[in-house]
């Protein structure tokens, strides 16, 4: 069994690198889509950051100008875990924001939801969907006054080859040049600025918010909490930040003679002496028994170490290389993917899962969506990184005691897996959020990944993960005796605007079903267990999707699918069920599938549609051997289709960042390469007109 498993892993990394072309030349890729900016765009700051820390920075190439930019992609210092909860002074409990349902399975099930009637419950409700949330940890930038304007000649640069922001600017005519990079090792950033200005350095610390989606800095609430010198050297300070229960430290260190002196209250300034000052800034949980200051915090040491860590990252993962494409819009497609790499590993790399706006700013309160995951990080694995993965699927093992519970107040068996949530695992109460079922079988999925990658003892260390979750997937399907067949019901799909009391059969769900339990069974067999015969039983009885008039419904329960605008607008997700899936012949008529594609291609309300959603129809069409249609989906013109010059992908005002659909552009990518399992065409999601001559390296089959 061993030297079979061996073989099949050998044989899956063949196979992914059968279609790659002639070595690529991985610095000029990466370095010709280096993005410049020559203004003070509040859509175009830049980060730097380690997966689980990340500081985004303005043109000055620090935090200079916070509100300003709050509004745009804002300037955050955020880390895995620094999260705070305004005091629960009037008890709340969980259970409180729990309401029972029936689904008429039997049994009552018990939901975290938001109560509408004013009252006790509904305060619970909110106070638990606003607590724990993300923390912004402070900001450091430079002394240049209160108007952005000010600031001229700009020329910042992300040079993502090596992980640095440089920017050159003047301020009342004096130039300025600064450095930023971070430590690939701790939640520190380095920085060094040279100018005749000697412009003092801020450090300024806000005031957490509970906004559901914002920069998280309350300014005008100095008095609640604070900032206390607790050490002091000539060359090295350290902070104590207290906000209510929440504690943390910041170290600061510098070289060159400079003074470091508190300017008012939670606001300090390190006033340089000389021309040239260069400092670090570290976010600390603890300092007990940790060496603060560190001998390696110096400037160079960290650029250089960054540099090694970002040249490792681009050298050893995927890399595409669209230059020899002559469709004109394949510069801009090459400009996305490198970005979305380069962002992606700066804040979806950590060990929790990433929120939808990664380290960058508060969505959602700074909580993270289980059913995001996979468009997160799927493509770590696929791109060759399947370590970065790894770090937040452990998370899955602490938050496994309260999906149990979830399933089990609900009357299942197994493992239910929470939809948005923290670091705790506790369920964020929804009413939508809690019916949602399409983020459980995302554990099984990137499980496999992480096998078929050829990482050691995933089989062993993930077996168990794995077989719970499928047990509730076997627990919440119900059999129909009248047609032999198992349904899926109260839920709500994937395509939000379906109702979870009267939803039935949602075509997305059934092949996810079909698929997780089928991998579910391997594992067991990988194992050398015996296959779960009523899991076998749902997979060959599992419904198929239902069809009228040769389309594929939004469930079974929305035969107007067609006519009622509701039906197709949110997320097409009919589509994931051949794409992200593969093609289930017992669920899925190839014939009716392009029907559907093509309806949903020229009717779709593609204005209420969200980020990952192009790419999903990106993969359905190349599996569907429409590879004009995938490259179309990639670069549709449409506003949640937007790619900012920072490779952030914008969503509406709210959204200016949503990383969902830079994961959804890689895995696409990866895909209409690379190819899946059983596909023997090169570059098979790209037209074969002679304008699509792709060259990649490193890519992993989808399954």
């Amino acid at each position: 069994m061993k030297f079979k498993i061996l073989y099949i892993i050998a044989l899956v990394l063949c196979l992914g690198c059968l279609h790659s072309n002639a070595t690529i030349n991985r610095r000029t890729v990466v370095c010709r889509n280096n993005p410049i900016v020559t203004m003070m765009d509040t859509l175009s700051s830049f980060s730097v950051g380690n997966g689980g820390f990340a500081f985004t920075v303005d043109a000055t190439g620090l935090q200079s100008f916070p509100e300003y930019y709050s509004r745009g992609v804002p300037l955050g210092t955020m880390s895995d875990w620094g999260w705070h909860s305004f005091p629960n002074v009037k008890g709340y409990k969980p259970q409180e924001a729990l309401k029972a349902m029936d689904f008429g399975r039997g049994h009552k099930e018990l939901y975290s939801v938001q109560f509408k009637k004013a009252g006790r419950q509904k305060s619970a409700s909110e106070w638990f969907r606003k607590n724990p949330h993300r923390l912004h940890l402070g900001i450091v930038g430079l002394e240049l006054g209160d108007n952005p304007l000010a600031i001229k000649n700009i020329r910042e640069q992300l040079k993502m080859w090596t992980g640095e922001i440089t920017s050159h600017f003047s301020y009342k005519g004096k130039q300025c040049d600064v450095s930023t990079v971070c430590n690939p090792e701790r939640d520190m950033i380095v920085a060094k600025v040279v100018s005749k200005g000697r412009y003092g350095v801020k450090f300024r610390f806000p005031y957490p918010t509970a906004g559901h989606c914002d920069d998280a800095c309350r300014w005008d609430a100095n008095l609640l909490h604070s900032t206390v010198i607790m050490k002091k050297g000539t060359n090295y300070a350290l902070l104590k930040r207290t906000i209510d229960s929440t504690i943390y430290y910041v170290a600061i260190t510098w070289s060159g003679k400079a003074e470091f002196r508190e300017k008012e209250r939670n606001y300090f300034v390190l006033i340089p002496r000389e021309d040239t000052i260069s400092f670090s800034c570290e976010y600390l949980n603890s300092i007990n028994d940790r060496k603060v200051f560190h001998s390696d915090s110096k400037y160079t040491s960290i650029k250089t170490l960054a540099a090694s860590y970002w040249q490792k990252y681009w050298n050893t993962g995927a890399i595409v290389d669209f230059s020899a494409c002559k469709d004109s819009r394949a510069k801009e497609l090459e400009r996305r993917v490198v970005l979305s790499q380069y962002i992606l590993a700066v804040n979806d790399a950590g060990n929790t899962p990433p929120q939808e706006t990664g380290l960058t700013y508060n969505s959602w309160f700074g909580k993270f969506h289980l059913e995001m995951i996979l468009w997160h990080q799927a493509q770590f694995a696929l791109l060759g990184h399947p370590e970065m993965l790894e770090r937040s699927l452990n998370w899955y093992f602490k938050a496994e005691p309260k999906a149990r519970e979830i399933a089990a107040r609900q009357g299942f068996c197994g493992v239910r897996w929470m939809k948005m949530t923290d670091p705790s695992a506790e369920e964020a109460p929804s009413n939508v959020g809690s019916y949602l079922i399409w983020q459980q079988p995302h554990l099984i999925y990137l499980a496999e990944l992480l096998y078929r990658s050829g990482m050691t003892d995933v089989l062993g260390k993930y077996a168990r993960l794995v077989d719970e979750t499928a047990e509730f997937m076997s627990s919440f399907t119900e059999y129909d005796a009248t047609k032999d067949r198992y349904v899926l019901r109260g839920c709500i799909a994937a395509q939000e605007t379906l109702p979870a009391a009267t939803t039935v059969n949602p075509p997305f769900e059934l092949s996810y079903w079909h698929f997780a339990l089928q991998i579910a069974q391997k594992w067991r067999e990988r194992l050398g267990k015996k296959r779960n015969a009523h899991w076998d039983d749902i997979i060959n009885k599992i419904s198929p999707l239902a069809q009228k008039d040769s389309l594929y419904l939004a469930a079974e329960t929305q035969p107007d699918t067609y006519k009622d605008i509701k039906m197709f607008s949110d997320h097409p997700a009919v589509l994931g069920s051949v794409g992200l899936l593969p093609l289930s012949s017992r669920q899925v008529d190839t014939g009716v599938m392009n029907n559907t594609l093509n309806w949903v291609w020229k009717n779709w309300y593609w204005n209420k549609t969200w980020g990952w959603d192009f790419p999903m129809v990106a993969m359905n069409a190349a599996r569907l051997g429409d590879p004009d249609k995938a490259v179309d989906a990639l670069l549709m013109n449409k506003r949640t289709n937007t790619y900012l010059r920072n490779g952030h992908n914008y969503q509406d005002e709210r959204l200016r960042c949503y990383l969902p659909g830079n994961g959804g552009l890689l895995m696409a990518i990866s895909m209409m390469c690379a190819g899946w399992d059983g596909c023997d065409v090169n570059n098979p999601g790209f037209p074969k007109n002679g304008k699509w001559d792709v060259h990649w390296e490193g890519f992993k089959l989808m399954p």
